[in-house]
């Protein structure tokens, strides 16, 4: 059944180090990837630890600051992310490490091997959304969703959607 809890409601856990930890992933029950979150109770303390992925699983990582303030390293590399920002990091081998600058940063963390494939939906409002603005970036957004769903009636709706911008009404009638 569906579930629906508030990250205060998921139990903090110290550590390791300076870090609390909300264990999402296994609240929830998820599956289909990893997801916790990390709450810094002090200015200075870790809410990503310092570390590596293993090669052997391969997981990508994309983090996003919910609240408060934190300091990303990359592979060196000092990023300032308030509340709202995305991080990703899609190579295993990047060291990544993050600080709250704010007390009470908290930082959400998803990950896992790069094995999704998005739903035809996606590319469809994409390029939905840029037939108006720029019809080549359509086309091109519509044609690689195809590669992906070559069934989906809403992408063929879409290209028809491309083909009546690009003066081409016989195609887009032929289309759907």
């Amino acid at each position: 059944p569906p579930r629906v809890v508030h990250l205060d409601e998921i139990e903090a856990i110290p550590g390791p180090g300076t870090l609390t930890w909300h264990p999402v992933r296994a609240e929830l029950g998820l599956r289909a990837f990893g997801t916790n979150a990390y709450t810094a109770q002090n200015v200075g303390d870790d809410v990503v630890e310092p570390h590596d992925e293993s090669p052997d699983l391969a997981h990508e990582e994309l983090y996003f600051v919910a609240r408060g303030r934190a300091a990303f390293t990359l592979d060196g590399e000092r990023f300032d992310a308030r509340a709202g920002t995305y991080v990703f990091v899609p190579d295993p081998a990047t060291h990544r490490h993050a600080v709250a600058q704010e007390p009470g940063t908290t930082v959400l963390s998803f990950g896992g091997p790069a094995t999704f494939t998005p739903s035809a939906w996606e590319w469809m409002f994409r390029a939905v959304a840029l037939v108006g603005r720029d019809v080549a970036e359509a086309r091109a957004v519509v044609e690689d969703g195809l590669e992906k769903h070559p069934e989906s009636p809403g992408l063929r709706i879409a290209l028809a959607r491309v083909l009546l911008a690009e003066g081409d009404e016989n195609a887009a009638r032929a289309t759907i």
